[in-house]
């Protein structure tokens, strides 16, 4: 590693809820004179805005927001990624160290990996900061363990299509539904699926329903737990 660098920390604040933060993510936010998030998408100021309801000095720190749209274009999204790792890479060579704070954990389905790996190989010091899961999290709030036993779990991106994952025996989580989740919900109907649903979660306009009636308004943190029968 590059001697009289900062250090890059992908942070973990939580699904929703200021109270989640752990102490290790606040020690790191609060040790850390910038901070970052993604410049577009539905969690690109959520994070920001649960680190300041927990820790009222994130106010008054600076705040490097990168812009990395939420596309599926593999070149878009390899350039995008390689700008915001420079970014990054210019404060860190000058001895300053950043926290990129993302939703629930860095390591599920997060953006923060891309930079992490970009970063790495570019020789400085890099360390994620794990938090509490949005899907961990919901089953809470739902009153559920997720797997018991010799049960499998499986984590299913909803956006990208889950035909094929739904077959797979166990618990399936479905992450970030979005503006798929009509398409998501009609499916587990003809597969006569049991699903429960969280939309987001430990937040103010959160949504928890146990059995799923009517319809569902779209929503990009929402998370469905489909359990097998007899479960």
């Amino acid at each position: 590693m590059m001697k009289g660098t900062g250090t890059l920390y992908g942070v973990g604040v939580g699904p929703g809820d200021p109270r989640l933060l752990t102490f290790r993510a606040a020690e790191i936010i609060c040790g850390s004179p910038v901070l970052a998030v993604p410049g577009s998408g539905s969690d690109s100021r959520a994070a920001y805005e649960i680190a300041k309801a927990a820790l009222p000095q994130v106010g008054r720190k600076e705040l490097l927001i990168l812009s990395m749209p939420m596309v599926k274009d593999a070149d878009e999204l390899e350039r995008s990624h390689n700008r915001a790792a420079l970014q990054l890479a210019e404060r860190l060579q000058a001895g300053q160290d950043v926290a990129f704070l993302t939703l629930g954990d860095p390591s599920i389905y997060s953006t923060y990996a891309y930079l992490h790996r970009r970063v790495q190989k570019m020789g400085f010091a890099v360390e994620m900061i794990p938090g509490v899961s949005s899907f961990c999290a919901a089953a809470a709030k739902l009153g559920e363990a997720l797997v018991s036993g010799g049960e499998a779990l499986h984590l299913l991106p909803a956006s990208y299509g889950v035909k094929e994952g739904l077959c797979l025996g166990g618990t399936r989580v479905l992450m970030k539904a979005g503006r798929e989740l009509p398409e998501v919900l009609h499916l587990l109907h003809e597969r006569g699926e049991r699903a429960m649903l969280v939309q987001n979660c430990g937040m103010e306009n959160e949504r928890v329903c146990r059995r799923l009636e009517g319809k569902v308004p779209p929503d990009y943190f929402t998370i469905l737990i489909v359990k097998e029968e007899g479960e």
